[in-house]
């Protein structure tokens, strides 16, 4: 793991004075998406750019009451965001990180194919 220095700096280049700072923000986000349905419908909007609740259920095999809820979740945390067209709400993420970090989820649990935890 990292070691910190005098100023809470790690030694690896993490500044745990910030982190511990916005721990309750990062944990909310992170437990927000810390749901296999979540996640997946976030690749979704990732990977699609915008999608409606309808795709977006289809896609995840969820009904859309279950979809909306996922999704109202994530609102609450500002990962998503959606805009209005007639009766129709498109969602996409709302924050760039989200895309870095699920960038980053897919590069280390997904691009290696002798990961030993892997299901497939």
């Amino acid at each position: 793991m990292y070691g910190t220095g005098d100023a809470g700096v790690a030694t690896g280049g993490l500044d745990t004075a910030v982190l511990q700072n916005r721990a309750a923000t990062i944990a909310g986000m992170l437990g927000a998406i810390a749901n296999e349905r979540r996640l997946r419908l976030l690749c979704r909007l990732a990977s699609a750019g915008e999608a409606t609740v309808t795709e977006l259920a289809g896609a995840a095999g969820l009904s859309a009451s279950a979809t909306s809820q996922h999704l109202g979740r994530m609102r609450d945390e500002a990962i998503v965001t959606f805009r209005r067209e007639g009766r129709t709400l498109w969602y996409r993420v709302a924050d760039p990180r989200i895309e870095r970090l699920l960038a980053t989820l897919q590069h280390l649990f997904c691009a290696l194919p002798d990961n030993p935890r892997s299901k497939d």
